[in-house]
């Protein structure tokens, strides 16, 4: 545990952070952690839609872990319950909810996945069905007295969607208050979350006064991570995430392929460099002193050594080496997912399926000029079929410069 004065403890926790609401409520909390020595309370919550954690989560993780190294416990909650209703959260229409089966088999994973970041004697796993299976329906009137439909609609998404007359179904209003309630359950300290669920953690405070605890929980936000796509938040949905499961040539692989400006990002909010460390890189970037391909070499081996060690790190490099950089292939090559096939698949239409052409015609040509490799062995016959079986994955070149990473999945 690190010994830090209850000021020192909120100087380091604000580090990196969008909202703290309120800071002199958190420096009491604090205070009396310390006097007492009785741990803060701390309040993460994941809903269970993918079977994975993404790196995206780690950094309110690592937020997270900061607070356990200050001798706090934390209670990582699994949705299991507001999975059922679905996060409206930046959704533009209503979500499909999932299957408890769906639900079950997802949740099972998360339990190992976190304490890749978080200390485990200073965690309890926890799930939220186990308290609202036991309310009953008027429990859940209660509930939904507490906040007005006007109060809802000042909710970003729910805004948008009622001024552009998309439908918002009653069971959506529910997912902030179920959540909101999780924390009157649990009489949390402190809730953290990415800044696209600062709504419901503020619901959060204001159930826990509602319903008669006398400390309402602090809130803090960190800044929403951008996916490998570097337009949208990082999201098990939007299928643009580095799971933290990924395997080592994966993890390394996808980090390789964000650009340059998205690679600043994720050092900003997934390292352990410092303001000042983070400016004097830009800076060395700026005038040539650092090449990006070498920054972005280091920000993936950090990520791959945090998730499976210093010894699959260097592994993962090597053969990344070995396939892109000592075979003359450019670090970043679009990946493409194609579905498996029940028939072979021609070459030609392939190309053109994958966007490397524009017709089975030019695809055509191109074989007849030898100018098409698949992994770098010269395509010659413009009639070859393939037989696309999952788990398949190649590189594919047409002419100079056009390449596609076809994975079959």
């Amino acid at each position: 545990m690190i010994k830090a004065t209850p000021r020192e403890q909120i100087e380091q926790l604000k580090l990196g952070t969008v909202d703290f609401i309120a800071e002199s409520e958190l420096l009491k909390k604090i205070e009396k952690s310390v006097a007492t020595g009785k741990p803060l309370s701390v309040k993460f919550g994941a809903d269970p839609t993918r079977p994975d954690l993404h790196i995206g989560h780690t950094v309110v993780l690592n937020k997270i872990r900061q607070f356990q190294d200050f001798g706090h416990h934390v209670n990582f909650l699994i949705g299991d319950f507001t999975a059922m209703i679905g996060d409206p959260t930046g959704k533009n229409e209503t979500r499909p909810p999932l299957s408890p089966e769906e639900i079950e088999t997802n949740a099972k994973t998360y339990a190992a996945q976190i304490f890749k970041v978080l200390d485990p004697e200073k965690t309890t796993i926890v799930y939220n069905s186990h308290w609202f299976s036991k309310l009953s329906p008027a429990d859940f009137i209660r509930l939904s007295a507490q906040y007005t439909v006007a109060r809802m609609l000042e909710r970003d998404d729910f805004t948008k969607r009622f001024q552009s007359h998309t439908p918002i179904a009653i069971h959506e209003f529910l997912y902030p208050l179920c959540q909101g309630y999780d924390s009157v359950h649990l009489k949390s300290d402190v809730e953290l979350g990415g800044t696209d669920q600062k709504f419901n953690l503020l619901v959060g405070r204001e159930l826990q006064k509602a319903y008669g605890q006398a400390d309402q929980q602090c809130v803090i936000t960190v800044p929403i991570l951008e996916g490998i796509d570097g337009v949208n938040k990082m999201s098990k949905s939007l299928d643009n995430y580095i799971a933290v499961v990924d395997s080592p040539k994966d993890m390394f692989g996808k980090t390789m392929r964000v650009s340059d400006q998205l690679m600043m990002r994720w050092y900003e909010l997934l390292t352990d460099i410092t303001p000042a460390q983070l400016a004097q890189l830009k800076t060395d970037l700026k005038e040539g002193k650092k090449h990006p391909r070498d920054t972005k070499v280091n920000l993936a081996k950090f990520l791959v050594k945090r998730f499976h060690g210093e010894a699959q790190a260097q592994a993962a490099e090597e053969e990344f080496n070995r396939m892109f950089v000592d075979k003359g292939l450019p670090d970043e090559i679009p990946l493409i997912e194609v579905f498996p096939t029940t028939e072979p698949v021609g070459i030609c239409t392939l190309m053109t399926q994958v966007g490397l052409t524009e017709t089975n015609s030019e695809a055509r040509r191109l074989i007849q000029g030898k100018a098409v490799e698949m992994d770098q062995v010269k395509v010659q016959d413009d009639k070859l079929k393939l037989d696309l079986k999952s788990g398949m994955q190649f590189i594919l070149k047409a002419g100079k410069r056009k390449f596609a990473k076809v994975v079959v999945k």
